[in-house]
């Protein structure tokens, strides 16, 4: 697992899903930090990882990156188990709130290129 805070390739994320499941990457994001870690085997390795080192849990949103697919619209997948919140009105796999879901494009975009 990797925490990405700078900009990565592309290609090195093709290189990251190659090493794990091929085509995919899951990823988990704090939208808070602008910060994500990427290349567990699930989500809540991710995301302990993250909690770890001082992110919020509502800060911290599951999903999985399709490199294959970059820059398609269809790269970013907002689904992970970690994403049932009914706390926080989430009440589905799926990131339902649209200005999470922005925001999450916003920091995947700028640490992916």
């Amino acid at each position: 697992m990797r925490v990405i805070d700078k900009k990565i390739s592309i290609n090195e994320l093709k290189k990251i899903a190659s090493e794990t499941f091929g085509y995919l990457v899951k990823a988990v994001v704090d939208i808070k930090k602008e910060i994500m870690v990427i290349g567990g085997e699930l989500h809540s390795d991710e995301e302990t990882l993250l909690l770890e080192d001082g992110s919020k849990q509502n800060d911290l949103w599951g999903i999985n990156l399709y490199p294959d697919k970059y820059p398609d619209k269809d790269w970013i997948e907002f689904d992970s188990i970690i994403n049932l919140r009914p706390s926080l009105g989430n009440n589905s796999r799926n990131v339902e709130n649209l200005e999470i879901r922005e925001k999450i494009i916003e920091i995947v975009n700028k640490l992916i290129f």
